[in-house]
């Protein structure tokens, strides 16, 4: 079984399909083709985005337990708690979680034979059991509480790894977790050592592309293995039915750019001076710490395709290069629109900057930040996880928007901003992607 119970990401890099993948039995047993242990494995959601009131409370529960005075530690052992009692035919008290969670707290003898029996039976059965924790951000009102539950969570998972036959993998956001005071306790350090940062690089990008691409529907697919098969010199392998890119193609290879270039013709414009359409659009879909999302490339690479057929039907590729821009324009809409849903301030405090031009002056950015808000900016109540300095003035809402990405701080102190939340938000480089200016951002 994959020991790493900690992975971590940034939005759309597909914390969310893998917790999904792992929940499913079909799926899992793809995956088990490569991780052999997971095909012996009984995989329970701890948490997740979808809701299931009999495997872990909704916010609004969660919530009502925590103002009650119950601690998250206490609920996280609940949820496990549950899981085994289905699958081990154990009584635990489930008809409430609130009865659930007083059982764990006032029966800690109960609980621990409970876990120690799953485990035995497992290891008779040779067979493994994985809960599986997401969507962690839904669980909490604000950092404060957010960094209880995500830490709390994190020393359960810390109690379970001592039982061979338990297993957790806790999926977090990078903003959950850098910076933060989550592995703040005791023995943390063991569970940081598993710790896996879900990141993709360039060619695993086009590496996924290229998976869909050849494993499109009907003439669709059939037009672009023909292509694959021009580049490659060879079908892609296919098996059960699913086509999949060969090494080369999944790999930063002179094949993997010439499949892209392709559909997309070599270059961003008539010659190399304008860089390579390979290259282009992942570099432009990065944040602030250089890296990019699948979700970002896939609805740019999308938006790129649609808007070429409406405006170049006659371009010997499929992709222009001027609707690869368009493309990028696209992404950071969405972006920009997703974290919107979980900060709704962030679109208030960029509102004031739109059209001004990054690289520049701090101060510029707070004299826009006083002209529109006067000597402080205050969400609006009721706003999901506010700025995380509330007291640290206009340089602590700049800290706050470096954590989550958007903004970055340059070595002579300018701001800089990347073209993922650039674009999006209405701001412009000298040379870059032209902003998005015709409806405000949020």
């Amino acid at each position: 079984m994959d020991a790493s119970s900690l992975r971590d990401g940034g939005r759309g890099v597909g914390k969310t399909v893998w917790s999904t993948a792992l929940a499913s039995d079909e799926l899992r047993s793809s995956i088990g083709t490569v991780v052999p242990d997971l095909r012996a494995a009984d995989v329970a959601t701890g948490h997740g985005e979808r809701p299931d009131l009999d495997a872990y409370p909704d916010p609004a529960t969660f919530g009502s337990l925590l103002d009650a005075g119950e601690s998250a530690f206490h609920v996280w052992r609940a949820a496990i708690a549950r899981g085994l009692a289905r699958r081990t035919s154990q009584a635990v008290p489930a008809a409430t979680w609130v009865e659930s969670v007083a059982w764990v707290r006032t029966e800690p003898e109960a609980f621990a034979r409970l876990l120690q029996d799953a485990d035995a039976r497992l290891r008779d059965g040779g067979a493994h059991m994985l809960f599986v924790f997401d969507a962690l951000d839904r669980a909490g009102r604000d950092w404060a509480e957010m960094d209880s539950i995500v830490r709390d969570l994190l020393r359960v998972a810390l109690a379970v790894r001592t039982f061979p036959r338990l297993h957790t993998k806790v999926f977090l956001r990078e903003d959950q977790f850098e910076g933060r005071t989550v592995t703040n306790f005791p023995d943390a350090s063991k569970l940081l050592a598993t710790r896996v940062e879900l990141t993709w690089a360039l060619h695993d990008l086009h590496g996924l592309l290229w998976q869909y691409l050849v494993n499109a529907y009907g003439d669709h697919g059939f037009v672009l293995r023909s292509i694959y098969t021009s580049v490659m010199g060879q079908e892609p392998p296919s098996e059960g039915g699913v086509w999949r890119p060969s090494g080369a193609a999944q790999r930063d290879s002179e094949e993997q750019r010439a499949l892209f270039s392709a559909i997309a013709g070599p270059w961003m414009g008539r010659d190399r001076r304008r860089g390579f359409t390979y290259s282009w659009s992942v570099g432009h879909l990065a944040d602030a710490g250089g890296r990019a999302s699948p979700r970002s490339f896939l609805a740019a690479i999308r938006a790129a395709a649609e808007d070429s057929v409406e405006r170049y039907p006659d371009h010997p590729s499929a992709l222009h290069y001027e609707s690869i821009k368009r493309g990028v324009q696209k992404a950071s809409e969405v972006r920009v629109r997703e974290l919107a849903e979980d900060y709704p301030w962030v679109p208030r405090l960029m509102q004031p900057l739109r059209g001004m031009t990054v690289p520049c002056a701090f101060s510029d950015v707070v004299e826009a930040w006083r002209d529109a808000f006067g000597e402080r900016f205050t969400p609006n109540v009721g706003d999901r996880l506010p700025p995380d300095n509330p007291d640290g003035g206009w340089r602590g809402l700049r800290e706050s928007l470096e954590r989550l990405g958007i903004m970055e701080r340059m070595r002579d102190d300018r701001v800089n901003m990347p073209d993922l939340y650039r674009v999006g938000f209405g701001l412009g480089r000298r040379g870059g992607v032209r902003p998005v200016l015709s409806t405000p951002a949020g």
